[in-house]
């Protein structure tokens, strides 16, 4: 593995050439937001109030859980502080943003700002990475799943994006409850909570099937959405002890105008060096990333990263290689030997590894 830096080594090197302007929030972003809650209201109306054609409301459901996905993006923008600084407003805004995603503004800070941003990629504490080998091995639930056909396992991962986010949410919850002080928990419960409770009003009132269109299938759509680039940020690189964002994480490239409706959200290299700059500058840099350190940088297509994903196993052995443990299959990660564009696995032994 190359020599590893902090985030903060290559921040110090690239904020002196960035103007002034990129470290302030900058809350006309707030305009997008607005777009797509118009947007949602709209679609929950339309789908309330008219008996619609299933096709028209399936239509409305994709263009419904496109906008849950883009809020999610901006909720996370805001809730790093991009967006407005008043920590109470950058919260609500925040709770608003996250709602069809049902997380909390504090729960997604302690999570995804506090947890995963200080300790990527570190197996131990980064919430976020996914397991090594040795970790598989001491669960037998664990170690009987990773004995089914690769083929089978990869289809049941890609299909599971259409709930992992939530899925992942609540377990963040019941792993970070605890670590509040006991006067916030209160606030923590409701910010879980009253989302919720919103959906299943909903659902009470309309009824089971337009509520399949309005919000189910949104949220589906907007789960998957959003893990495909979850799922391509950090998976194909290795695990390391070493916050190194060049490293351990992955910018996907996507057409111009997809940037411009999920809010610079490919740029993901970008946002670990610099979290707290609105992601408007990400793309100046990029650019400077690209001049100073070419050879570190990974970026590809988000499809060939989601191609990737679906070639390769995720478990980790030895921090750089992504292992099929029990075919005794081994794939290199990004910088250790991937080709996104050629992907082919080695044999290993894996026998008294455990």
């Amino acid at each position: 593995m190359k020599e590893l830096h902090s985030f903060g080594w290559y921040a110090a090197r690239i904020a002196p050439l960035m103007p002034k302007k990129a470290f302030k929030p900058v809350p006309s972003r707030l305009w997008g937001g607005l777009a797509y809650l118009l947007i949602v209201i709209g679609g929950f109306l339309a789908i309330s109030l008219f008996e619609l054609h299933p096709l028209l409301s399936f239509l409305i459901a994709i263009v419904l859980g496109s906008s849950f996905a883009a809020m999610g993006f901006l909720g996370h923008e805001i809730l790093h502080g991009t967006v407005v600084r008043k920590a109470w407003l950058r919260d609500l805004l925040g709770a608003i943003a996250f709602w069809p995603l049902s997380t909390g503004p504090a729960l997604w800070r302690k999570w995804h700002n506090l947890t995963h941003h200080v300790h990527t990629q570190d197996e131990e504490k980064d919430p976020d990475a996914w397991p090594t080998f040795e970790k598989i091995a001491q669960k037998p639930f664990l170690k009987w799943v990773y004995k089914l056909p690769f083929s089978f396992r990869a289809s049941i991962g890609f299909l599971s994006l259409a709930f992992q986010f939530t899925m992942h949410g609540l377990k963040m919850f019941r792993l970070y409850i605890k670590e509040f002080k006991p006067a916030k928990r209160p606030a923590v419960w409701t910010q879980l909570i009253l989302p919720w409770a919103t959906w299943i009003m909903l659902l009470f009132i309309i009824g089971p099937v337009k509520w399949f269109f309005a919000f189910l299938l949104p949220l589906l759509i907007a789960n998957f959405i959003v893990m495909s680039y979850i799922a391509t940020n950090h998976r194909l690189n290795p695990l390391t002890p070493v916050n190194d964002p060049l490293v351990n994480s992955l910018t996907v490239t996507v057409p111009k105008w997809v940037d411009v409706l999920h809010f610079n959200f490919s740029y993901h290299t970008e946002h670990h060096l610099f979290p707290g700059m609105s992601p408007k500058y990400y793309p100046l840099v990029k650019k400077h990333i690209k001049s100073m350190w070419p050879e570190r940088y990974h970026e590809m297509p988000l499809t060939r990263a989601l191609a990737a994903l679906w070639k390769t196993p995720r478990v980790y052995f030895k921090q750089s290689d992504l292992v099929d443990p029990y075919a005794g299959k081994a794939f290199g990660s990004l910088g250790n030997g991937l080709d996104a564009a050629n992907i082919k696995p080695r044999k290993i032994n894996m026998e008294n590894k455990h």
